[in-house]
């Protein structure tokens, strides 16, 4: 070879290796630590702007930056143990029972008692609001039959004439006009008629209603109702009671017996009058007076009060 000639000498080929990317630099600061962007400082977020920043979760989570509203407490549980729906039964029984007040009229019914034969009740409610209630075989055990009656005079008891009455026909005034009858002269066949509706009217008194299943015999609606007082002296007697819609009671279930609507009430009177002729004696008692001793039958009076 001649000499200052150049020797070329192959190399290994090799394959082409593609350049990597290389990473973004970071961003640029400047001396103050604010972000650059070509070649220029953003200008710092002023104050006003951060807390605003700051506030956002704050804003985000209550709205108007108010305390949130919470949700409405549970009505309290019922102190009486009540059913549900007995607020409603109550409200019925109530409205019912003041439209039994308004109404006047002149209604029968049929009376039961367990192991006694049925009678018949007949019940007068005038427009004066004077009332009678005639009772067959309600007083000397079940010898004799009266009639309960309340005028502006006062409250009577009658006895009434039958083949049975060992004592002269007559009344007896035993209380005041808003009195109460002794126990053992009260049937209580009474009650529902009278006194026992106002009871019924008061949301205040000591009872548990709920709508039941009708009585037999009865229409309208029927309230199951019961005492939640601890006394033993119930207002009403527990029971089921029937209204019809217009205030007619149509049937008693309680512990004097069972009383249901016969027949369509007729409109009552103006006023009532006692059945009999004022007499001095004592009134009638319920229970069966004691056989004499003598063989001469008593009359079963009571001590007059």
């Amino acid at each position: 070879m001649p000499a200052g000639a150049h020797t070329h000498v192959p190399s290994t080929a090799r394959p082409a290796v593609p350049r990597a990317t290389p990473p973004a630099p970071p961003p640029a600061t400047a001396p103050d630590g604010r972000a650059v962007r070509r070649g220029r400082a953003l200008p710092a977020l002023t104050g006003p702007v951060l807390l605003v920043t700051a506030a956002l979760p704050l804003v985000s989570g209550c709205g108007t930056g108010t305390e949130p509203t919470p949700p409405p407490a549970p009505p309290p549980a019922s102190t009486t143990g009540a059913p549900p729906g007995a607020d409603v039964a109550r409200d019925q029984l109530a409205a019912l029972a003041a439209a039994a007040q308004d109404r006047h009229l002149t209604a029968t019914y049929r009376f039961n008692v367990p192991g006694r034969p049925e009678r018949t009740v007949t019940v007068t409610n005038a427009t004066d609001d004077t009332w009678r209630v005639d009772i067959p075989q309600s007083a000397l055990g079940g010898t004799a039959d009266i009639a309960l009656a309340r005028t502006g005079d006062g409250l009577f008891q009658c006895a009434l004439p039958s083949g049975q009455l060992p004592t002269s026909p007559g009344c007896v005034r035993v209380a005041d006009p808003d009195g109460d009858l002794p126990g053992e002269i009260d049937p209580r066949v009474q009650h529902p008629f009278t006194d026992w509706l106002r009871v019924l009217t008061d949301r205040q008194s000591a009872l548990s209603v709920s709508v039941t299943r009708p009585l037999p015999g009865a229409s309208g609606t029927c309230f199951s109702v019961e005492s939640t007082s601890a006394s033993l002296n119930s207002p009403v007697d527990v029971g089921i009671y029937c209204f019809a819609a217009d205030g007619t009671l149509t049937g008693v279930r309680a512990a004097f017996g069972s009383l249901s609507l016969a027949g369509t009430p007729a409109a009552g009177p103006a006023t009532v009058s006692l059945p009999g002729q004022l007499v001095d004696r004592g009134p009638l008692g319920l229970a069966a007076p004691p056989a004499p001793a003598d063989g001469v039958p008593t009359d079963g009076v009571t001590a007059t009060p």
